[in-house]
Order: structure tokens, then C-alpha cells, then sequence
């Protein structure tokens, strides 16, 4: 389609250029007049990350064509600095600590101040509503409302504006209200991510990713892509010059599928463009030829006898097994007055970071391959591209970005040594943005676990002995799953003193989407299975769920399952105090019900219920403080 001519303003300055007219206003303002302070983080409406004002109202830039912005007014996140400083809600913002990881925050910004501009003195549950279509991954929300609250308070004129000030400028900052340091670029939208960086001469990355969970591939043909104008590059396993392999613990994933691939999504090939329009009907004319082969999809048929193998040098396809063993479980769960077992399941959980992976990659002038990625684990990557581009380490760079949330989901190398590849064949500035479903199916997840746990406990509830059977789901590539299988058998038995003990961490291949690194690093499924197991031991001892716990904490002096004394133990205590500010109510835990005492009290959040909730519209009055 032919390009046309658009006229409208965009933060106070009048713009007028030649369009294609396939472009969102997101795309306009980001790649053509490089106000990247809107951000991309779902394209399909959802996340706010890319709200703008059109003509004074609250739009999803993501969501509406740049022809339909013809003649309008646009106000982005950079337009609400007053004269080069930061206004009262930016400033409130920066107060309160609102900006984590900072992706969001421009369009929480713009939807704050749609709020505040709709009611003035909009009260906490209206702010909330009206925040309702923006999603932050990090904070909680609970600071993003509060910074709301403060600057409508300010503005309104009832609190000064001296509490918008850094406490101390002077320190110390421990125990002070301190400013991030990099909160002002994050409240402005002037913060660079990796997806908003630009260069001369710079490429667009795509990938062509499987179709198919386990296949043989046959034959890749490139030839047409390579022919197509604008493609500057095609690179497939064949350009790897070095040693192709990286991962966390285990170099068993390929840059790009090399023989077969083992889940949906893995990369094969990829194409450096001029442009991402040219780059994605490129893929297309890309040719794969593969023979499907069965597939494993649940880990307990991975160690089924005969099962398909994964990985050819791991026949058995168990990636690590950390086995603990700890006195005679066998005679004392036989001994125990009672045994009690049940089976527990956690599911793969998506990272969800609202900045999708991204990355800038060209080299330097010395001939220095540089990268600049939101990459948790730089120097462990530099050591991989080194081996796997056959180069000395200091010929390689990785620049961490700013991070537009991680959660460890980060810290896997799924796309920098592509990016390498390209740009040593190519010798251009090369940058790749995943979409929300590139993101969504080929990053790593949290790990899947099915937990099959024993308890033997005395009738007065001491645990007595346990067995603890962990199988976890590490998908097609090793990743982080043998640091997984570590911590979640080093931590499986809880806080708990227990002489008798088995314990069996299992992490096996399938061709699922690879497990990697999450917040807790696999404690939380077994902290999950051991806290659940406990509430059942005592539901069915009759017993008040504290009082079980209580009796089995470790104390001081006391030896871990993993043969470790103990000195200063501060369990007790902090249960005791956790104990006190909840109110907890002694009692067996499935015998009270609504008649609790301990809900609802002051201080304490309510109790959740089924079905949707009514708010009134609550106002803040002028001359009244929330």
C-alpha cells in the first residue's frame, strides 16, 4: 500500500510526514519520530504500557492505526515534564518508590494523571479503577496509589510540597526515605531499554521458530530468502564458527537448532533485515523439511523404560537427581502412629515481564562484538559467545540495558548468539524485539513439579519421618534445572527437625518449553507440597496447624537434613510475632469457618470472597487528606 501524508501534533510540535499506513500510532511515534517513552509490552491492549492522550483522552496506542491520529493532538509520557522538570505526580512518583523496573511506569504515568485530571480529588478505590487497564509485574500496586494519593493531595493544596523532597539528601540513606537513582529517567520515559535503541545502518531481526514439539530436520533452504531485497543476512547452525552450545550448568542447547529440534518455538533460523516488514515475509520463504518423532510431554513417561530419548548422550533423560538420605525412614514410618501421604502438583509458571526480550547488537570500532541486552548474567554469557564465535573474550562485550523486569527469566542466553551470528556475517548494527507470543513461547518457565509426599508423625504430632518424592519437568534444555533440583532438595523438608528423612529431587527432558530460573528457585514448590502436607497431618490429627508447626520448628543446635548445626535460629520468634499481628485464633483449621475471630480485624486485609465486589465512588474532598 502506498505511504500518506499525516499531519498532527505530538507534545507541543507540529509533525507532518509521509506514513505506511500499516503502522499503529505506537509504531509512529517509537521507529519514526523516536519517542520511545510509550512502550510495547503486549501489543494487544492489555498491559497500558503504551498509553497515550489523543486529543486529551486515554488511548492504547498499541491498538490504534496512525491514520486515525490524523489532525489530533498527542500527548506522551515526555510532554508532562513543566519546562524541563519533573511535575508534581512524576515527583510523587520518585517519593513513594512507584518506579521498580520502571517499563510500566510511563503508562501509569499518563493513566494517573487521566485520574487526576477526570476528579481532582479522586479517592483510593476510584485512583484504582481508573488505573484498572494498566498492568505493573513488579511493585504491587500498592505504591503506584499511594504516589496518586500524594500528588492529588499536593496539587489540591492539602499537603505541602516539601514532602515530595528527599528526606536526606546529605545521608545516611540507610533508614531514610532515599531516591532510586535512576527514577527520574524512569518517570520521564527517557530511560533507554534495549528495544528502544537505535543506531546508523541498523537491522531488524526475526526468527523462525517450530512448529513441531520433536522433529528430525531434514533440509533447511534459505536460498529464496537470501535473494529477496533488503535481507542483509540468513543465519542457521551451519555459521556457528565455534563450539555451538550454551546453558547455565549443561551446553546443551544449540544457538540455532542443530539436527532436530526438541519444543515448539525453538529457534532454527533467523533473518536480518532493513526493515521488520521484509524480515518476516523473508521467514516465510524460508523452506524446513522435518520427520516428526514421538514426543514426551509429561515427565513421568520420560523415565518410563523405552521412552523416547531427548538428548542422545542422555539416554535415560534424567537431567539431575540429588539424592538425600538421612537415618532409617523405612523402620520409623513403619514405627509412626500415623502416615500420612498425598500427592502434589505446581504447574509451569510464564515470568510475565512486561518488557519482552530485546536486544542491540553491532560491532564496536576496534571490530568488537558488542551487545546490549536485558541479560541477568553477562559475564556468563560473554564466556559463551567467546567459545561459540571461537573468539578471545576480549573480543566480545555484553552491556547489561535496563532491565524491564527479569524474575530470573532473564538470565537464560536464548537469543544473544544469534544476534552474534548475524552481526559477524552481516557486519551492520543488528536489533531484535521479541512480540508478547515470541516471548510467551520460546523463554523458560518456572519448573513444574508432581511432589508425592509421606509424613510419619506420634499422636502428639512430632514428625517422625519422611519421604519426599520431587519429579520435576525441565523441558527440552538443561537451562537452570540442576541448580533447581539443588535448592528444592536442600530445602524440601521445611524449617522442620526430622531425624528420619529421603528425599529425591528428579528433574527429567520432555519437549516441552524449557524450565528455567524463577523467583525462589525451585523452594517454592517444595516449600508449597511441605507447608500443604502439614495443614492435612494436622486437619487430620485434629490439631491447630500452629501448634504442629511449633513442636517440629529447628531450634539452636539443632542439624538440617543436610547435616548442618545450627547456631542462632530466629524462626520461633518471627513466627510469634507473624502469630501476633495476624490475631491468629487457636483451632483446628477446618472446623470454624466464617466465625473466626481472627478475620476482619483492624489492620488486617479481608478475607477473600467469590464474586464481584462493589466500591462506592469515593471522593477525597477539597481540604481533606485521605
Amino acid at each position: 500500500m502506498a505511504n500518506f501524508d499525516i499531519q498532527l501534533t505530538v507534545n507541543g510540535r507540529q509533525v507532518s510526514q509521509s506514513v505506511s499506513p500499516h503502522l499503529r500510532l505506537l509504531d509512529f511515534l517509537r521507529e519514526e519520530l523516536h519517542w520511545t517513552g510509550s512502550k510495547e509490552g503486549c501489543g494487544a491492549g492489555e498491559c497500558g504500557s503504551c498509553s497515550v492522550f489523543v486529543d486529551g483522552v486515554l488511548m492504547k496506542s498499541c491498538l490504534m492505526p496512525v491514520a486515525k491520529a490524523q489532525d489530533t493532538i498527542i500527548e506522551t509520557i515526555e510532554g508532562l515534564e513543566e519546562q524541563g522538570k519533573l511535575n508534581v505526580l512524576q515527583q510523587a512518583f520518585q517519593k513513594t518508590g512507584a518506579s521498580q523496573c520502571g517499563y510500566c511506569i510511563p503508562g501509569m504515568m499518563m493513566a494517573a494523571t487521566a485520574a487526576l485530571r477526570a476528579n481532582p480529588h479522586a479517592g483510593r478505590e476510584e485512583i484504582k479503577e481508573r488505573l484498572g487497564g494498566n498492568i505493573c509485574r513488579c511493585t504491587g500496586y500498592q505504591k503506584i496509589f499511594e504516589a496518586t494519593e500524594l500528588a492529588r493531595d499536593v496539587m489540591n493544596g492539602t499537603l505541602p510540597d516539601d514532602l515530595l523532597k528527599q528526606e536526606n539528601d546529605e545521608g545516611p540513606f540507610i533508614g531514610s526515605n532515599s531516591f532510586r537513582i535512576d527514577t527520574s529517567s524512569k518517570v520521564t520515559g527517557s530511560l533507554k531499554y534495549a528495544g528502544d535503541m537505535v543506531m546508523p545502518q541498523m537491522l531488524h531481526m526475526q526468527v523462525l521458530r517450530s512448529p513441531y514439539p520433536h522433529a528430525e530436520i531434514l533440509e533447511i533452504n534459505t536460498s529464496a530468502a537470501e535473494a529477496m531485497a533488503g535481507v542483509e543476512a540468513v543465519v542457521t547452525c551451519n555459521d556457528v564458527p565455534g563450539i555451538d552450545g550454551f546453558g547455565v550448568f549443561t551446553d546443551d542447547q544449540p544457538v540455532l537448532a542443530r539436527g532436530k529440534v526438541r519444543y515448539v518455538g525453538e529457534a532454527i533460523a533467523a533473518v536480518a533485515a532493513e526493515d521488520l516488514v521484509t524480515a518476516k515475509e523473508a521467514l516465510k520463504k524460508i523452506k524446513v523439511r522435518y520427520q516428526q518423532l514421538p514426543v514426551i510431554t509429561k515427565p513421568e513417561d520420560a523415565i518410563k523404560t523405552g521412552a523416547t530419548v531427548i538428548h542422545e548422550d542422555v539416554p535415560d533423560n534424567i537431567v539431575m537427581h540429588i539424592p538425600i538420605r538421612k537415618g532409617n525412614v523405612d523402620k520409623v514410618m513403619a514405627e509412626s502412629d500415623h502416615v500420612i501421604e498425598d500427592t502434589y502438583y505446581t504447574q509451569p509458571v510464564e515470568h510475565a515481564y512486561l518488557e519482552p526480550e530485546a536486544g542491540l547488537a553491532y560491532l564496536d570500532a576496534d571490530g568488537t562484538l558488542v551487545i546490549q541486552s536485558p541479560s541477568q548474567n553477562i559475564t556468563h554469557h560473554r564466556h559463551k559467545l567467546a567459545k561459540i564465535l571461537d573468539l578471545p573474550i576480549n573480543r566480545v562485550r555484553m552491556i547489561m540495558s535496563a532491565v524491564g523486569g527479569g524474575f530470573g527469566g532473564k538470565e537464560d542466553m536464548h537469543y544473544q548468539g544469534i544476534m552474534a551470528l548475524a552481526v559477524l556475517k552481516c557486519r551492520r548494527p543488528i536489533r531484535y524485539v521479541f512480540t508478547r507470543e515470541e516471548s510467551i513461547i520460546a523463554s523458560a518457565k518456572r519448573h513444574p513439579f508432581i511432589i508425592k509426599y509421606q509424613l510419619g508423625l506420634s499422636r502428639d504430632g512430632h514428625i517422625q519421618a519422611s519421604r519426599i518424592h520431587m519429579l520435576s519437568d525441565a523441558g527440552a534444555y538443561n537451562c537452570s534445572s540442576e541448580g533447581v533440583m539443588r535448592k528444592a532438595a536442600i530445602l524440601a523438608a521445611g524449617p522442620y527437625a526430622i531425624e528420619n528423612l529421603i528425599v529425591d529431587a528428579i528433574g527429567v527432558y520432555t519437549n516441552n518449553t524449557p524450565s528455567g530460573a524463577m523467583r525462589t528457585f525451585g523452594a517454592m514448590q517444595s516449600q508449597f507440597a511441605t507447608e500443604c502436607h502439614l495443614d492435612l497431618c494436622a486437619e487430620k490429627l485434629k490439631m491447630d496447624p500452629v501448634e504442629l508447626r511449633l513442636m517440629n520448628f529447628l531450634k539452636e543446635g539443632d542439624e538440617t537434613h543436610t547435616r548442618q548445626k545450627l547456631g542462632s535460629v530466629s524462626m520461633l520468634e518471627v513466627f510469634n510475632s507473624a502469630l501476633e499481628l495476624a490475631d491468629w485464633e487457636a483451632g483446628i483449621s477446618n472446623s470454624r469457618g466464617s466465625t473466626r475471630s481472627d478475620l476482619g480485624n483492624p489492620g488486617n486485609r479481608p478475607p477473600c470472597t467469590l464474586g464481584a465486589r462493589e466500591f462506592p465512588q469515593e471522593t477525597v474532598s477539597a481540604g481533606q487528606s485521605a
